[in-house]
């Protein structure tokens, strides 16, 4: 059972990681063909299927993330993703400019970070205020 302060901080944790991939995905798709244009840069194979799947990851998992739907699966799908994006398109290992593969390290390292947080929405789930809790069949105090 999730404590009403726990619940309330998963839900501000939720909420905090939404923020950054619904406005990713509604970037993406205001901007698709740059988007695609930028997958096929980095040598991303199947891009066009590349495109449209972390199109759709960022804003249908945004959007799950606010309502907590499903937060254990979309957990551990979030947290491969966010590692996936950041070994495509933070390698820093293949950049050559100083200042640039700084960056590029910062963001890598940021990605693994929101990955833990995802990591841990898997283990803690939704909490109360979600959509999760109340679809949980609820105990008998019997």
């Amino acid at each position: 059972m999730t404590r009403a302060v726990d619940s309330g901080i998963i839900l501000i944790a939720r909420l905090a990681l939404s923020v950054l991939f619904l406005w990713s995905g509604v970037m993406k798709l205001l901007g698709y063909g740059a988007f695609v244009g930028y997958l096929q840069a980095k040598g991303v194979p199947f891009v066009q299927i590349a495109a449209a799947v972390a199109t759709a990851i960022e804003v249908i998992g945004g959007i799950l993330l606010v309502v907590g739907f499903m937060i254990r699966p979309l957990g551990l799908l979030m947290a491969v993703y966010t590692i996936a994006t950041a070994i495509l398109g933070h390698d820093f290992w293949n950049v050559a400019d100083a200042a640039l593969q700084h960056d590029m390290v910062i963001h890598f390292w940021k990605n693994v970070g929101i990955a833990g947080g995802f990591l841990l929405l898997y283990v803690t789930g939704a909490g109360g205020a979600s959509i999760d809790a109340a679809r949980a069949p609820r105990r008998s105090s019997l």
